[in-house]
Order: structure tokens, then C-alpha cells, then sequence
């Protein structure tokens, strides 16, 4: 080979071993993959596997350790489920169609409670559900609307008499204003502000959920169920405000 011929043979091998080094690397290895998304997390609890759902929520909260929603399946998994949904509980048929996390949306207001309501059964599996099981439902049930009244028969009116002639009434004082009352006990509509609360503390609106779970408070005092969901809600609301 002559020097003319090998010189230019050089400078495409020196080429080709420089472009051999851009090329891209295969997929899946040059990233992490993102954190897992909180229905991902709860289709895994709604199998049974407690395993593979508390590892994608490790890693989820490490990425977004405030999100309101990682932090209600946390509670699922960790916390005591009577104690987290109170040991007050009604029964309840399933009926055909219906999964754990339908009756959790329905009845709890937030679908993904639905690990809690069925540890509070014993279900460590809840997509093994089936229609006509007797479950128990934290809370009291609902009340059913009365009937409407009918309306008594009148007796008839008299002729009017004519008036007595009297004094003129001489004008009273005025009357202090009532003092106002603090609204009645009404557990039905606590469920509902409770259940609002729940439901925009899992979309992120932290002010919202504690004007409702405040709601809630005050229409079933004493309640601790609400109260644990209020202080929890008012601890978020005040790590958001530090963090702005």
C-alpha cells in the first residue's frame, strides 16, 4: 500500500470511530422512570398487592411528598382503618355492579379510600367484591326522605265581627335584637360538607376542603372523625403557605 492510498484510509476509520459514539442509548436507560400515578397505586391495592403499591407510593412521595391524594393511600395502607373511618358503621348489601371503589366514592366521598373500606371489612382483596356480600359502612345511614303531608280540611271561616272601638296603642320600645343561634346538629349535611372537604382536598384546593370540613364541624360537633380530617387538612393548608 502506498502512501498516497493509506493516508486517506486513516481519516475514514478515525471517522467512522467518532460517529460510533452518538448514537442514542436504548430506551428506558437514560431516565428514571416517573413516579406512578395514584390510580396506578390504587388498582394494585385493589388486587392485593400491598407489596408492589407501598414501593411506587415510596417513590411517588419522594417526588411529591405534600400531594394530598399519595397522602390518603398512605393512610390506607399504614393507618388503623376503624380508626381513620370511626367505630360507628351500618350495614349494607352489594349490589350487581358495584366495586369497592364505586362504594367508596358513594358513601366515603373520595374513591380512593377504597383500601380503607375494605380493611374495615377484613377484605384484604378488594376486587374480590361480589354482589349480594354484607359489608359494614362507617357512619350512620342515610335517612329517608318523609312523605309529603296532606293538607287537613279547613273549618269554615265566621263573618268577621266588627271592630271594638279601642285606644290608640301607644309604640312600644324596640326589641334588642335576638341573639343568633349556632346552626343545629345535622349529620347528614356534616357528611356532605365532609365529603365536599374530601373531595377538593384530593383536587388540591387545601383552602376549600377547610372551609367544608369547618362546615362539617360545626353541623356534627364532636365528631372525630371530622375533627382528625380538619386538623389534617389545616396541617396542608399551612405547609402550603410556607412553602409560597
Amino acid at each position: 500500500m502506498t502512501r498516497r492510498t493509506a493516508a486517506p484510509l486513516g481519516l475514514m476509520l478515525l471517522l467512522a470511530a467518532c460517529s460510533g459514539g452518538d448514537r442514542p442509548a436504548p430506551p428506558g436507560t437514560a431516565a428514571s422512570a416517573p413516579a406512578a400515578a395514584p390510580d396506578t397505586i390504587l388498582s394494585l391495592l385493589d388486587q392485593g398487592d400491598v407489596g408492589a403499591a407501598r414501593k411506587l407510593l415510596k417513590a411517588a412521595l419522594k417526588r411529591e411528598p405534600m400531594n394530598p391524594s399519595l397522602l390518603v393511600l398512605k393512610d390506607s395502607i399504614d393507618r388503623d382503618a376503624k380508626e381513620m373511618l370511626g367505630p360507628d358503621s351500618y350495614g349494607y348489601t352489594v349490589q350487581p355492579g358495584e366495586t369497592m371503589t364505586l362504594l367508596a366514592q358513594r358513601l366515603l366521598g373520595n374513591r380512593l379510600k377504597a383500601y380503607q373500606l375494605a380493611r374495615y371489612n377484613g377484605i384484604d382483596r378488594p376486587a374480590s367484591l361480589a354482589a349480594g356480600q354484607a359489608i359494614r359502612i362507617p357512619g350512620t345511614p342515610p335517612r329517608r326522605a318523609d312523605p309529603p303531608r296532606t293538607a287537613e280540611p279547613r273549618a269554615p271561616a265566621r263573618s268577621p265581627r266588627p271592630p271594638a272601638a279601642t285606644a290608640p296603642a301607644r309604640p312600644s320600645a324596640p326589641r334588642p335584637p335576638a341573639p343568633t343561634a349556632a346552626p343545629a346538629a345535622n349529620p347528614a349535611a356534616a357528611r356532605q360538607a365532609r365529603a365536599a372537604g374530601l373531595a377538593a382536598l384530593n383536587q388540591g384546593k387545601v383552602n376549600v376542603a377547610v372551609a367544608q370540613l369547618r362546615r362539617a364541624a360545626a353541623l356534627d360537633p364532636g365528631n372525630p372523625v371530622i375533627a382528625r380530617d380538619l386538623s389534617r387538612a389545616q396541617r396542608i393548608a399551612a405547609t402550603v403557605r410556607t412553602r409560597r
